[in-house]
């Protein structure tokens, strides 16, 4: 009996060296040495084993988990490819028609009489509902014909004001064959711009990233920033790594928010330590002048409208966190002349905790500036006097406008 109380002490002994070592570290508190002393004549050596022995299992924990959240991540990434073929083949599958009221034959007929042979002709409707027209097609002869020009005639026969998409970049239809779509024009375009400065002056805003894209489908008035975790190089790795993806990703055709759960699986699973970055990231339907505002861990936003400023503030986590991501999402309908304003943490974190709000819708309020990079000069420079210092932190205010077309 005495065997097994000694026994029930030495594990008692064991778990409390293990709680020290994992409270402390690897150097015990003098009560528990004092305990093992007593209790064991070979108390190093038996510290010893009992640390070896439980680095190794943490150890084995830690990659164990890793496995096991690599593959959660790799299942999540899975799941969303799938999930975009599928939405892709359907859409694509209803999309392609043949209208007879647009024209196809008087098509072939007039681009015949302009020295161009069509291989392929189709009618498709995209997923704003707008028509698209793709054509493969050379010329006859020698000369090369602007694809512009291509477009007036498109117009003119369909009745639908016709301009050539980016995809492909053909400027001229030549003696190859060349696949060229047209798309029904968008009824508003924007203009962006920028204005940075990096913590302590510096010149550049390290730490913070940002993009102005063309988007495929219509949607190409894209603007995001990205604020990198802390400052300088590292942080501008950070988020140029998350802009440079969320590019690529968008500019092959993902949806915005399928396209930044890839991001934050790729961080996650990809990484030992933990690197986060925010989203902040702002797409236009140049068509119906609708914007889609998308924030993970981001700042506050802004929108100027003729006659008031709306803020939309986010409650996400930044994405390189945790595999589950919740992204916060957000729709507003847009007029002419309409401003998008969005900030990194820096601005608002310059500006007294309380009255961030105020002072920017003040400042924003204040100025009858149009151009939007100039605008956005205002307003950095506006809260660096009012602080009347250095900067702490990286700083960047990036302005998009949406304007519509006149014909």
């Amino acid at each position: 009996m005495l065997g097994g109380e000694n026994y029930i002490q030495m594990y008692q002994m064991g778990y409390e060296i293990l709680a020290a070592v994992d409270q402390y570290g690897n150097e015990l508190d003098a009560e528990t040495k004092r305990k093992l002393m007593q209790r064991c004549i070979m108390a190093p050596r038996f510290y010893r084993g009992m640390l070896d022995s439980f680095h190794e299992a943490r150890q084995n924990m830690i990659w164990i988990n890793r496995i096991a959240r690599s593959r959660e991540g790799c299942a999540a990434q899975l799941d969303l490819f799938a999930d975009m073929l599928q939405n892709v083949a359907k859409n694509l599958e209803d999309s392609i028609f043949t209208d007879e009221r647009l024209g196809g034959k008087r098509i072939l007929s007039q681009l015949k009489r302009k020295g161009i042979r069509v291989l392929s002709m189709h009618f498709l409707v995209n997923g704003e509902g707008k028509y698209e027209l793709h054509l493969t097609m050379r010329t006859w002869k020698a000369e090369k014909i602007p694809v512009k020009s291509l477009a007036g005639i498109l117009s003119n026969l369909t009745g639908r004001r016709l301009i050539p998409g980016k995809e492909g970049g053909a400027q001229l239809i030549g003696a190859d064959y060349t696949t060229v779509v047209f798309r029904e024009g968008p009824s508003y375009y924007t203009m962006s711009g920028i204005a940075r400065i990096g913590k302590g002056c510096s010149n550049i805003s390290g730490g913070d990233s940002f993009t102005m894209m063309d988007l495929p489908g219509g949607k190409r008035g894209g603007v995001a920033l990205s604020d990198g975790m802390g400052c300088g190089q590292a942080a501008c790795r950070e988020s140029t790594l998350v802009i440079e993806l969320l590019e690529e990703l968008l500019e092959a055709g993902f949806p915005e928010k399928t396209a930044i759960q890839m991001i934050n699986t790729t961080l996650v699973c990809g990484r030992e330590e933990i690197h986060y970055s925010t989203i902040d990231l702002t797409v236009f339907d140049l068509y119906t002048g609708e914007c889609e505002l998308i924030k993970a861990g981001a700042s506050s936003t802004f929108i100027r409208r003729k006659d008031q400023i709306e803020h939309l503030t986010s409650t996400s986590l930044p994405i390189g966190v945790m595999n589950s991501l919740e992204i916060d999402s957000v729709k507003r309908q847009l007029t002419d002349g309409t401003y998008v304003i969005m900030l990194t943490d820096g601005v608002l974190d310059a500006l007294p905790v309380g009255e961030q709000d105020f002072l920017l819708e003040t400042i924003i309020k204040g100025t009858e500036i149009r151009n939007p990079k100039e605008l956005a000069r205002h307003i950095l420079q506006q809260v660096l006097n009012w602080t009347g210092k250095e900067p702490e932190d990286d700083m960047s205010v990036l302005v998009a406008a949406l304007w519509k077309c006149r014909k």
